[in-house]
């Protein structure tokens, strides 16, 4: 189901910045260390999307889709990804979820409260159960088992304020950002998703040196990004720093002589640093998109999976 947490990312409605559907703000569990969140609607509009993702062959999605009777890359409208206390995952979503009970009778059913919650266990480690509950039509949560059922107490009896003290934490996001993130800790989520450069060149390092992160990106009109944290000293962050300005200047040396536009590419990626905090911010125009798309696709004959 991996693949469909990535698909499936968060849009909404409320008066906090960024906007979150007041449905889904209202499962997420206190204590929630993590939130990612995106505009579905929107993403699926733009051309990133559909160079990278809508015409992209996913197995393990095509599979969800047929077993359950939804498609993320279709279905879903709104979604929100928590790591809720413990390290569980859960992804809640709003759409249009019409279930395929028929293709679902050999998974595992788990009643929890009015809701039935279909399982699947991990033959690797049995202790580690995922699976999903279709709420209702218009709204779906997905992850470990655990993290599922803390999100259907929180919707059915809890206080409802888990997502605030997060958001209190996401000082200057846009509103309107189509895809953004905060986190207590590292920035993990985007350390395990972001795509490495098919030059080897690998930015994960530099995410997970930082703490009390959040991000934001659009897509609208080529890509605009931007990554902030803190670290514990002042020293760690202008380690990191100079890594990251030495990742960028390896990215601009790695660039074929017969493709000089991908240097404005890398020159589009800037890092700044004040005392503790780090910002790592991209601008790259439309007209480049097709340029960062080749740069983040893998070589032919390596075989990597879009993750």
């Amino acid at each position: 189901m991996r693949p469909a947490l990535l698909l499936l990312l968060l849009a909404g409605v409320c008066t906090a910045d960024p906007k979150i559907d007041n449905v889904l703000m209202r499962m997420v569990p206190p204590g929630s260390i993590s939130l990612v969140g995106a505009h579905m609607d929107a993403i699926r509009q733009t051309d990133l999307y559909q160079r990278m993702l809508a015409e992209r062959k996913l197995p393990d999605v095509d599979r969800f889709a047929s077993e359950t009777g939804f498609d993320p890359r279709r279905d879903v409208r709104e979604l929100l990804f928590v790591t809720a206390p413990g390290e569980t995952n859960v992804m809640v979503a709003r759409g249009t979820f019409r279930p395929n009970l028929s293709s679902m009778r050999d998974l595992k059913l788990v009643r929890h409260g009015e809701y039935n919650i279909f399982v699947t266990t991990d033959g690797k480690a049995a202790e580690r159960k995922a699976g999903f509950c279709i709420l209702d039509s218009t709204l779906a949560a997905a992850g470990d088992l655990a993290g599922i059922e803390a999100a259907l107490d929180e919707w059915k009896s809890g206080s409802h304020t888990g997502a605030q003290p997060l958001l209190a934490r996401v000082h200057a996001a846009s509103p309107g950002a189509q895809l953004w993130g905060v986190s207590t800790g590292v920035a993990g989520f985007l350390a395990d998703y972001m795509p490495r450069a098919n030059n080897g060149i690998d930015f994960s390092r530099i995410l997970r040196g930082l703490e009390d992160t959040w991000f934001e990106a659009d897509f609208a009109a080529g890509l605009r990004a931007s990554v902030h944290g803190r670290t514990q000293t002042d020293q760690d962050a202008v380690n990191l720093r100079d890594a990251a300005k030495g990742l960028i200047g390896l990215g601009r040396l790695s660039v074929p002589e017969n493709q000089p536009e991908l240097v404005r590419v890398w020159d589009g990626i800037a890092v700044t640093q004040d005392g503790r905090n780090l910002l790592v911010s991209a601008n790259i125009p439309e007209n480049l998109m097709d340029k960062l798309v080749a740069m983040f696709s893998p070589a032919p004959g390596r075989g990597r999976s879009v993750r």
